[in-house]
């Protein structure tokens, strides 16, 4: 019961946002709603098959993001909600209107008791910064670093992570055609040996704007927190509301 009304709560706070953002564009510079879905796991059916994804900016150089999973969880009691999720809530505030860096506050919820996270730390994104913009516009890449330094959980207080984001695009191929994805470094938690001392998250989802805001989309998925099956192949679908 306590998980649902967690993902009741995370779902309908991440709608609301979005929703709000929508019905107030003259405040807002731009955001995007997008939905993906996966009928197709090569290895992990546990992993996630519906991603939504939300972002939106602000006024005063605020910004929010968010990512709802959903997921089969493993060995589920048919009489239990088989589903699980994870959602990440992030607001963020540029420091200047001139500055690459970012002020972070990131609030981790997930299926389970006890077991949400929240964390505070600052981005970096490296494609806005003075003497390397040109390279990044030159090559297509925007690539932004999150250290999120400070975090507030039940694991000791000295695990931090630093997340990698990036989005390619490829216009002397196709402007239909990105590749975009996410990587996550976790340090100094305490993991079984079998686990690496810092183990990595990813996924790369490769993207193609089939007609109008529907594309058609693959990613290779990496999680070395599972001891077997690190690998996945997730294809599906995403539809996209830009504005």
């Amino acid at each position: 019961m306590t998980a649902a009304i967690n993902r009741f709560f995370v779902i309908t706070f991440g709608l609301c946002l979005s929703l709000y953002s929508l019905a107030d564009v003259k405040n807002s510079s731009g955001g995007f709603i997008d939905v993906n879905v996966y009928p197709y796991l090569s290895d992990v059916e546990s992993d996630n098959t519906l991603t939504i994804n939300i972002a939106a900016k602000l006024q005063h150089r605020f910004s929010y993001f968010s990512l709802t999973n959903l997921s089969n969880q493993d060995n589920a009691d048919e009489l239990e909600d088989t589903r699980g999720f994870y959602s990440e809530q992030n607001i963020r505030w540029q420091v200047s209107s001139t500055s690459p860096i970012d002020l972070t506050l990131q609030m981790n919820f997930r299926s389970g008791d006890d077991n949400d996270r929240h964390r505070l730390g600052f981005r970096w994104r490296l494609n806005n910064t003075s003497g390397l913009d040109t390279f990044f516009k030159r090559i297509n890449l925007g690539w932004s670093v999150n250290f999120h330094v400070l975090q507030f959980d039940r694991e000791d207080p000295n695990v931090w992570q630093m997340e990698h984001v990036f989005k390619l695009k490829f216009p002397y191929l196709s402007d239909r055609l990105y590749l975009a994805g996410f990587i996550d470094h976790t340090f100094n938690q305490d993991l079984p040996d079998d686990i690496p001392s810092s183990p990595m998250v990813g996924e790369a989802q490769l993207g193609f704007r089939v007609i109008e805001n529907l594309y058609a989309v693959c990613e290779s998925r990496v999680n070395e927190y599972r001891r077997a099956d690190v690998n996945n192949i997730a294809v599906g679908v995403e539809y996209k509301l830009v504005w």
